[in-house]
C-alpha cells in the first residue's frame, strides 16, 4: 500500500509539473501553486523525484524565492489569488448549504490575509537573488 500511495504523489506530482510548465505560456493557468504542489508530491513519493524537480531551472526561477524567504513577486501572487477564487466559486455558486458558504467566504478572507500580511512582496529582478 505505501508504495502505491509513493506512485500516486509520483503521477500527480508530474502532472502538477506539467501543468504549472503550460502555465508558463498561458497566462490564464498559475505556475506557481502547481508547482508548490508538485515539491509536495515528491517529497512524499521519492526522494529522487524530489532531488531533479529542485535541481530544474523552473523550481529555481518560480519556487525557489517562496521556499528560502517566504516571498513572492506581485504577480505570481495575484495569479494564485484568482485562481484559488476561481476555483472556491463553483462551491460557493453551486450548493445550498449555508454554513458552508459561510466557511468558503471565511476562506477567502483567510486567504488574501495570509497573503498580504505573512508573505512578503518582492520586485521581479530580486526574485533571483538571495
Amino acid at each position: 500500500m505505501a508504495n502505491f500511495k509513493k506512485f500516486i504523489y509520483i503521477i500527480i506530482g508530474l502532472i502538477a509539473v506539467i501543468l504549472g510548465t503550460i502555465g508558463i505560456i498561458i497566462p490564464i493557468l498559475p505556475t506557481t501553486p502547481f508547482y508548490l504542489l508538485a515539491s509536495f508530491c515528491f517529497v512524499r513519493g521519492s526522494e529522487k523525484f524530489d532531488k531533479w524537480f529542485k535541481a530544474t531551472g523552473l523550481y529555481k526561477k518560480h519556487m525557489e524565492s517562496f521556499i528560502n524567504n517566504r516571498s513572492m513577486t506581485l504577480r505570481q501572487k495575484v495569479s494564485i489569488l484568482v485562481f484559488a477564487d476561481i476555483m472556491l466559486l463553483f462551491p460557493l455558486v453551486i450548493l445550498d448549504f449555508v454554513y458552508l458558504r459561510i466557511f468558503i467566504l471565511g476562506l477567502i478572507v483567510y486567504k488574501y490575509y495570509y497573503f498580504i500580511y505573512k508573505i512578503k512582496t518582492i520586485k521581479p529582478d530580486a526574485e533571483s537573488s538571495p
